[in-house]
Parts: structure tokens; C-alpha cells; sequence
């Protein structure tokens, strides 16, 4: 991670934030392109002063409908991947966005800052939205606005996140120059995306052309987090592949969608390169292959899944420790927004 934003002068103390959705149905993808991700920032992290705040953004979750029974499982369900997964509440500060209210406080001016023309160019919006604008829930329009918020209320200067967020990030970036430039100070950091690392882009294990989804309509297309041992292993040996052997070099794989995805898997569970991992399985057949790619994704997988499954059994502990996790957040937040409050003119 790089050293601590500067801008004007002041430098603001480095502190990673990140989050997701609590939309259910946590995938392979999830966990590499993401939650490991995060682990690993906690884990780099330790005993350099640096905090590191990883949230459920479950006010983001209801921008479209939601049962409130799944929304309660959900949230709990993404807590235990976290925890299951590595993140240690007494190394992060873990917790679910709705138990701090200073997202929405500062969310709410920074609606007052963001323009509606900057909205209206948000890729996510028009994907999600569609052509049915009239009817989208205005949260879902605003909702980078929050996401902003989400991020400054802790003057969060790094922010792991996929590349499809990355145009979030600079929107971030953008509310907080025009809060400064507009009250004249230099209170908000110019947060900086983290898009590199070990993040890794999942396919469908039946179409190695689109990416790995839970709302595909297959199960055998993805790989959950909750999946067992048994799950796992069977989704792998089933997995689509082309009839030629693995090549010994990446340039191999052009044009090779599913074999590219087999291997980017291999290499992201074992934590080495693809050059490496080819080096070693080049010439084999898929059927030598899957066999390694099934034992690998079990002996990684497979605790997690087990451990995700012992705190759904035990929501009270989830719940003791999403709230420790917010009081410690508010910590942090109250005394931001506050000045923010300052800054704006409001008696307090």
C-alpha cells in the first residue's frame, strides 16, 4: 500500500475501508476477487498502525427490494465468510453499515455536493437500472453518493476494490474535491481505488465466457462458499473443458476460455502465477488435472464452509460481533462528521 494521501499539505494517516453487498449466495468469486483480498491487506497491515475497516452495506442491499428475513440471513451469512475466510474482528473492525448512522448523515450532505449529471454517467446505474429509469428506486441512483460517505466518513485513504467499482471510487474522489474547494478546507482524502493484487476474475465453471454468478440459473456453474467438500469436488470434475492438453505456457490458453478459468483458479487457490502453475500441469489432460484443481479447491475451501456453517448455527456470536465492530466504527466516524458539520454551518 502506498504512503498516506497528501494534498495541500496535509497528510492524512493511511486507514483501508471496503464493503459488500449482503445479497446472499457468497461464490468462489466472491472470496478471491474480494474477501481474500481484504484478509490479506488485514494481514499486511498489522503492526504498522494502520486500520482496517471491512463493512456490510446492507442500506446499499435495499436499493432494490428485499425480503427483511433474507436481508437478517444475508448479512449474517457474508459476517461468518468474513470471519470464516480470515478477517480476525480483533485485527479489523468488521460490522454492518446500517449500525452506524454517520454513513447516512454524511450521506445525506453528500448528496447536497454530488451533481446529478455525475450520477447519471455511473456505469452500474445504467446497468442496473436499464430502461426502466421511472421506476428505479431513487437510492439505487444515489446510492455512490452513500458509497462515498461509507468511505470518507472514516477518512478511509485505500480502498480494495474490483475494477468494476473503480469508477465509485473516482466519484469519491470527486465529492470530496468539491467539498474541500466549495467550504475552502482540506478535510477530505483524495481516497486512492486498490484495484491490484491477487484479486482474480471467476468464471462460470459451464461457460467460460461469462463470470461466475450467483444468479445463474445452474448451480453447477459456480462454486458457493457454503458448498461441502463432496459439493466441491463433484462441481470441479463436472466442469466444462475442451479436449486438448494444458499447455505449458500462458499464450496457450488463447481462445481457451474454460481452461483458462481452470487454471486461473489453480493458481489463485495455490497462490502462484500461471507461468507457474503451467510450467508444471503442461501437457497433462483435463482428466489429470481436474483431480489436482478438486483436491486444491477442498483443502482451501472446505473449512471455510465448515466454519461459515458453525456461526450460522450461532447468530448471537455474529451479532455480539457486528456490534463490537460498530461501536468501534463510530469511534471513528462521530468525531469526522461532526466537523464535517462544523464545516457546513450546522449547530450541534
Amino acid at each position: 500500500m502506498s504512503d498516506a494521501p497528501q494534498q495541500n499539505g496535509t497528510a492524512f494517516p493511511p486507514r483501508v475501508f471496503s464493503g459488500i453487498q449482503p445479497s446472499g449466495g457468497l461464490t468462489l468469486g466472491n472470496y478471491l476477487g474480494a474477501i481474500r483480498r481484504f484478509v490479506n491487506m488485514q494481514e499486511a497491515n498489522q503492526g504498522k498502525g494502520i486500520e482496517t475497516l471491512y463493512c456490510m452495506v446492507d442500506q446499499h442491499a435495499i436499493t432494490v427490494p428485499q425480503s427483511p428475513a433474507d436481508l437478517t440471513r444475508n448479512t449474517r451469512e457474508l459476517a461468518a465468510g468474513y470471519i470464516a475466510a480470515g478477517l480476525d474482528p480483533a485485527k479489523s473492525i468488521l460490522f454492518n453499515q446500517s449500525q452506524v448512522a454517520e454513513h447516512a448523515q454524511l450521506g445525506w450532505i453528500f448528496n447536497c455536493v454530488a451533481r446529478m449529471g455525475w450520477m447519471q454517467r455511473m456505469t452500474q446505474w445504467k446497468d442496473k437500472a436499464g430502461k426502466n429509469t421511472q421506476n428505479a428506486s431513487l437510492g439505487l441512483f444515489a446510492y455512490p453518493a452513500l458509497m462515498a460517505a461509507d468511505i470518507l466518513v472514516y477518512h478511509a485513504t485505500h480502498v480494495p476494490v474490483g475494477e468494476d467499482q473503480k469508477q465509485h471510487v473516482e466519484l469519491t474522489r470527486d465529492i470530496a474535491a468539491k467539498f474541500n474547494h466549495d467550504y475552502g478546507v482540506d478535510f477530505f482524502p483524495m481516497t486512492e481505488p486498490v484495484i491490484e493484487g491477487a484479486a482474480t476474475r471467476v468464471m462460470s465453471l459451464r461457460d467460460g465466457s461469462k463470470k461466475m454468478s450467483k444468479s445463474d440459473p445452474s448451480d453447477a456453474s459456480r462454486i458457493n462458499m457454503t458448498d461441502d467438500a463432496d459439493a466441491i469436488a463433484q462441481k470441479i470434475r463436472k466442469a466444462r473443458t475442451d479436449p486438448d492438453a494444458l499447455p505449458s505456457e500462458v499464450e496457450g490458453l488463447k481462445d481457451r476460455a474454460e481452461a483458462r478459468n481452470l487454471v486461473n483458479i489453480y493458481a489463485a487457490l495455490d497462490n502462484r502465477t500461471v507461468d507457474q502453475v503451467l510450467s508444471e500441469v503442461g501437457g497433462k489432460q483435463f482428466s489429470e488435472f481436474k483431480p489436482m484443481l478438486a483436491d486444491l479447491a477442498v483443502a482451501r475451501l472446505s473449512p471455510i464452509s465448515t466454519e461459515m456453517a458453525r456461526l450460522m448455527q450461532t447468530p448471537d456470536e455474529i451479532d455480539t460481533i457486528l456490534r463490537s465492530g460498530a461501536e468501534r466504527a463510530r469511534a471513528i466516524a462521530a468525531p469526522i462528521l461532526q466537523q464535517t458539520y462544523d464545516i457546513v454551518g450546522m449547530i450541534r
